[in-house]
């Protein structure tokens, strides 16, 4: 069986050390999958490049992850950006976003199976999702799943767990 191919959006670094956030212990869990072969994980260098802007001591703790749970960092091209470029003009995204259409370009011509994010204003959106895989489509990439943590752990095997439930299934 393959092991899928994930690409950790920017966000995902936050929560990873953000405790009070619901959606930390998912995260926690998602890097752990990741370490265990569960993914094979993978970011960029528009990722890092957000990175090296936060605070120092945050910055090298989110920095750290890449060493510690084996994530292959992809280096920004200028495909990427004309195909990021394209997602804004075509309306996928909203103007100013370059960086997310960023992130789903470069997976997107790195054939990864699913983008893991935790930016619902721009990235985990049915519009978003909808319309990158059409362009993609009409450009002979593949459309590329968009999920946040939560929809693709088990969350069954979340280790971290905060006191109160980071995902109610319920209220699918």
């Amino acid at each position: 069986m393959r092991v899928p191919k994930i690409y950790l959006e920017t966000t995902m670094f936050n929560y990873f050390f953000d405790e009070d956030r619901d959606a930390h212990a998912d995260t926690v869990t998602l890097f752990e999958e990741c370490r265990a072969g569960v993914f094979e994980a993978f970011t960029s260098t528009y990722a890092t490049d957000e990175l090296e802007a936060a605070p120092p001591e945050k910055r090298e703790k989110m920095l750290a992850l890449l060493s510690e749970y084996n994530i292959v960092v992809l280096a920004a091209d200028e495909e990427a950006d004309a195909l990021a470029r394209k997602y804004i003009g075509e309306g996928a995204l909203p103007q100013g976003s370059l960086a997310d259409a960023s992130h789903i370009a470069i997976a997107s011509l790195n054939d990864l199976d699913i983008i893991v994010s935790l930016n619902f204003s721009h990235i985990v959106r049915d519009k978003t999702i909808t319309m990158t895989g059409a362009i993609n489509t009409l450009l002979g990439y593949s459309p590329i799943k968009i999920e946040a943590p939560m929809g693709v752990i088990d969350s069954e095997k979340t280790r971290y767990h905060l006191g109160r439930n980071s995902y109610d299934s319920s209220s699918d």
